[in-house]
């Protein structure tokens, strides 16, 4: 196993309510950094998804696709069900990961 891998679904946003981005990495402090960056071409960096608002670690790379199938495949309502439940005003979680 790589130093940083820890398979992760996550969720970024680019404001509280806004537009929501759900992804799968194995280097969550990393990925997040990136989008936070604008480095990943694509939805998150049209839409300034830069705030880390929900995320969920896991065993596997492979239970951390099927969760983000999961959770893709939901609707907007269960996506904000799950960012509240933990994070009720969307504060961006990126400084929590490197404490």
């Amino acid at each position: 196993m790589r130093p940083n891998f820890q398979p992760a679904v996550y969720m970024m946003a680019n404001r509280k309510n806004g537009t929501i981005y759900t992804g799968v990495t194995s280097d969550l402090p990393k990925r997040a950094w990136e989008h936070r960056q604008g480095q990943i071409d694509g939805f998150t960096k049209r839409y300034g998804c830069k705030l880390l608002v929900w995320f969920e670690f896991h065993s596997t790379m492979e239970s951390a696709i099927e969760r983000e199938k999961q959770i893709k495949g939901g609707s907007r309502k269960k996506k904000t069900g799950l960012i509240e439940a933990e994070n009720p005003d969307w504060f961006d979680l990126f400084t929590d990961l490197n404490r």
